[in-house]
């Protein structure tokens, strides 16, 4: 299976832009579904994107919608998620996840069985 590594976090000011990766090692990295997550302090980990096998299916937590972007290199084996117009209530531990799935796109922690470690996000208002 794969194993992730997120990077790109860092503080920024509100409105200002910051882009994620997730490297991914590991063989058959495009027949899995990817995933980023966040978690604020004292709150439960909660869905922002998703994108299908080909990069052709995302989806999108409405709070993001417009202002994150994400996408995939299969060739790479990398996951971005674009963040534009950062508000301070996106401030959080940001996660990319896997999930070996042929068939469908999850947008729930649970449905992801491989996780990253996380990197931080600070928004200053």
């Amino acid at each position: 299976q794969v194993q992730l590594v997120e990077s790109g976090g860092g503080l920024v000011q509100a409105g200002g832009s910051l882009k994620l990766s997730c490297a991914a090692s590991g063989p058959s990295f495009d027949l899995y579904a990817m995933g980023w997550f966040r978690q604020a302090p004292g709150a439960e980990r909660e869905f922002v994107s998703a994108i299908g096998l080909t990069g052709d299916s995302t989806y999108y937590q409405d709070s993001v919608k417009g202002r994150f972007t994400i996408s995939r290199d299969n060739d790479k084996k990398i996951v971005y998620l674009q963040m534009n117009n950062l508000r301070p209530e996106d401030t959080a531990v940001y996660y990319c996840a896997a999930d070996f799935n042929i068939r469908y796109t999850p947008r729930t922690v649970g449905g992801y069985d491989i996780w990253g470690q996380g990197t931080q996000v600070t928004v200053s208002s």
